[in-house]
């Protein structure tokens, strides 16, 4: 993507029209309350207002502007708004903002925190940081090079189980491992793909968007097997097979699977859909010589099972990433998710993007619940659930619509 196909031409949430310095601004020193920029405040964005609050009440941010094409009202916000502006580089140099987090349509990412780190502004960027391996490319090592923090979005990575499930693996609870699955069996109604001009596209208006079921919603089962099996690197993934489908009208795989071949021996397989006919947790799934261990990382709740043992479940917490940032640049605490922390990831959304575009499935593979409005395909969360406890691909499983694998070398 190059930077005349910018935002404004996938109707992004904001501007970036002011001109940035020409030369990057070296980092200011940090104190708290550290003021904040949000650039997208609708839709998940919401989520990321309520957070900010939280960290405000507790003296560590200060919400000092909010950039939005269309800007909110007092009565959406529920407060005293903050300043307002649909130019994001001109807002982060009248408001002094030393952190913005970006929680904007996914082709935008890459322009927005470049414009952040040339001021010397620490980000936190939301997943999927990147559209493609080379916008992905492009934002890390131009953060890299403006020295400036930068957070990945990946809060399931946030969560304590991640280390202390690391850490079982490391003293032999399960035996050797020998690879891990994730399952994601969620459900998505037509309005979901209506919801922006971006939803359910790969590409719009010549530009990469992605937005599938392994890139965007379910893209933490991705990327949180991939930490668990010790593959967060680019140079990590050897081989990646991907069989994309689609049951309902839209561009992206609604109904998906991967596996990633990497260089520690060991694979990866994660099977989602959005057109469930339960929907439940997703989880990951570490598989063992001796045991396995079930992860549940939107609940931080893991299951470990073992020869030997009665089955043992664990609780854990979760350290929010923004509050992380925040310590790192007060600190020196180190970063949870920093961007080469998420290279494998990207790797497995370049895999997607280079594919053939997903499979439009048979009539007769998927029902319409009318009452929902939505699609199901009969005998998915089945499928899901195979997939994770086997590490195989749906067509290995047997799937009668299942499209041939792509291989990515």
């Amino acid at each position: 993507m190059t930077s005349k196909t910018g935002p404004t031409a996938v109707t992004a949430s904001v501007a970036t029209t002011a001109p940035a310095p020409a030369a990057t601004t070296v980092p200011a020193p940090v104190s708290m309350p550290v003021p904040v920029v949000l650039a997208g405040a609708r839709g998940h964005g919401r989520w990321h207002v309520e957070n900010i609050r939280r960290l405000q009440d507790k003296g560590l941010v200060r919400l000092v502007g909010l950039c939005e094409l269309t800007p909110l009202t007092e009565e959406e916000f529920g407060a005293e708004l903050p300043s307002q502006s649909p130019d994001f580089g001109a807002l982060l140099d009248a408001t002094g903002a030393r952190v913005a987090v970006i929680c904007t349509p996914i082709p935008t990412h890459t322009d927005l925190a470049l414009a952040a780190a040339k001021r010397g502004v620490h980000l936190l960027l939301e997943k999927p940081p990147a559209p493609s391996y080379a916008e992905f490319r492009r934002m890390a090592d131009g953060v890299a090079a403006a020295g400036v923090a930068c957070q990945i979005g990946f809060q399931s990575l946030g969560s304590h189980a991640v280390p202390a499930i690391r850490k079982l693996i490391a003293e032999g609870a399960i035996g050797t491992l020998t690879g891990v699955g994730g399952a994601g069996a969620w459900a998505r109604d037509e309005a979901y793909y209506r919801r922006a001009p971006w939803a359910g596209k790969r590409r719009l208006n010549g530009v990469d968007v992605i937005d599938g079921a392994l890139t965007n919603p379910l893209a933490h089962a991705v990327a949180t097997a991939l930490a668990l099996n010790g593959t967060t690197r680019a140079e990590d993934v050897t081989r990646i097979e991907t069989e994309l489908v689609r049951a309902n009208d839209i561009e992206s795989d609604d109904t998906s699977c991967v596996r990633v071949t990497t260089v520690q021996g060991r694979p990866v397989t994660v099977a989602v859909t959005l057109c469930a006919e339960h929907p439940g947790e997703p989880y990951v799934l570490v598989h063992g010589s001796e045991g396995r261990i079930t992860y549940w990382y939107k609940q931080d709740r893991a299951l470990l099972q073992r020869a030997g043992h009665g089955p043992e479940e664990f609780e854990y917490g979760s350290t929010d990433l923004l509050e992380n940032l925040v310590a790192h640049l007060i600190d020196g605490e180190a970063l949870l998710v920093e961007p080469d922390a998420t290279g494998a990831f990207m790797k497995v959304v370049e895999a997607i993007r280079e594919a053939p575009d997903p499979a439009q499935l048979p009539t007769n593979a998927w029902n319409l619940i009318s009452t929902e409005n939505r699609r199901v395909v009969p005998g998915i969360d089945a499928l899901v659930t195979a997939a994770a406890d086997t590490l195989a691909l749906y067509s290995e499983l047997g799937a009668p619509w299942a499209p041939p694998k792509e291989v990515s070398p």
